[in-house]
């Protein structure tokens, strides 16, 4: 892999490709967003919408046509002339023609009879997948107050499963979230969720009744995002505490070049120089590390979600297979137990109802010698 040899100032805010198709080289997101306020004309990026009269007028300038040639095209061109039924009959949207000559309808055609042979229907993660994709759109807040400015950056953000998940750790991401630049990193990181955060500290197989006081989230709280050699630790408790110090020791112990750090709570989105495309890290519980990559910068536009309520917004989440009870093979596993004498494997998982049935007697009393841990399945969450 080549880097594009170019002469591109290391302070541009115009961002560059670095790597051909890969990442871009690093700029500074709130300098690159005035970048685009000062050249382009306010209405390109308002929120209300051009008269129909004017916008025709001023596409028929900039194309150096006349309004008849303007009216021909828009004839030519309209939606109207794809229909493929009547105008009086009311469209199916669901049916497609048998013998269909566009290439979109030929193409779902072919998915729709796929789907028909192979008795594929939507699921619940599909349709969970779809009403994803739909809440990103046009929508308005109830409140003038809660609406997204005029010109502000909209960041596309995927996160991806921890680097000690072996399957898919490198190609697909867990989540993407849309994400406003006057966000926090710390609104990112509360926007995060991942099942390490939700395990249950302790050994309860002589209380399995007993709920637990916390989860891992509540007691481990410290947690850092490194951008461009900067760790921005979460400070935001008395509990939490500067993990990332270890790395810095580490430096101050090799002369190496010092990181700096700064608090995520503090840093927007708009005073990050970032590279988009690039792998940054998330680290939390320790050593529980996630692969950050922000792969567009943009400006906000009429079409998208304007209630800045809705943000931090999950638009994709990958679906994972849920992990079954080893007895049942049909509910979800909720507990693991080791050295457990009644179970055909050592560890082993169970759902409630089969370990209930197999470790204590009808009084709840414990049977035999075992050790019991709550487990968090991460397919639970989908």
């Amino acid at each position: 892999m080549a880097m594009l040899n170019n002469s591109v100032d290391s302070n541009t805010n115009i961002p560059e490709y670095e790597y051909p198709d890969v990442n871009t080289n690093i700029f500074h997101i709130g300098s690159f967003r005035n970048e685009w306020l000062d050249r382009l004309n306010p209405s390109n990026y308002s929120y209300q919408k051009e008269d129909e009269d004017t916008f025709d007028a001023s596409f028929a300038k900039e194309m150096g046509m006349s309004a008849d040639t303007l009216m021909d095209l828009k004839s030519i061109c309209s939606v109207d002339s794809l229909r493929c039924h009547p105008e009086d009959q009311q469209p199916d949207t669901e049916l497609v023609p048998p013998d269909p000559t566009l290439r979109t309808l030929i193409q779902r055609k072919k998915r729709q009879d796929f789907r028909a042979a192979s008795k594929v229907s939507h699921n619940r993660h599909d349709l969970y997948a779809d009403e994803l994709e739909r809440l990103t759109g046009g929508i308005k807040p109830e409140a003038p107050l809660d609406t997204v400015p005029e010109g502000e950056v909209i960041l596309t953000i995927n996160v991806y499963y921890p680097a000690n998940v072996e399957k898919f750790t490198c190609v697909r991401p867990h989540i993407t979230l849309l994400m406003t630049g006057s966000h926090t990193l710390a609104e990112l990181r509360d926007a995060i969720c991942c099942v390490s955060d939700l395990q249950v500290c302790g050994e309860f197989s002589s209380t399995p009744d007993m709920a637990p006081e916390f989860i891992s989230k509540d007691h481990f709280k410290s947690a850092y995002f490194f951008f461009e050699g900067v760790f921005y630790n979460d400070m935001r408790y008395p509990e939490c505490r500067d993990i990332s110090k270890t790395v810095i020791e580490w430096q101050k112990a090799y002369n190496v070049p010092l990181y700096s750090q700064a608090k995520m709570e503090d840093t927007r989105f708009v005073d990050l120089k970032v590279k988009v495309g690039f792998p940054y890290l998330y680290c939390h519980q320790g050593d529980c590390e996630h692969l950050v990559i922000i792969t567009d910068v943009r400006l906000s536009h009429v079409n998208d979600c304007l209630d800045k309520k809705l943000y931090p917004m999950l638009v994709h989440k990958h679906r994972v297979p849920t992990q079954k009870c080893a007895v049942c093979h049909v509910y979800i596993v909720r507990w693991l137990t080791t050295n457990d004498q009644f179970a055909p494997s050592n560890p082993c998982l169970f759902c409630d109802k089969c370990f209930r049935m197999l470790h204590y007697d009808t009084k709840g009393n414990k049977i035999g010698q075992f050790m019991a841990y709550p487990y968090v399945d991460r397919g639970a969450f989908n």
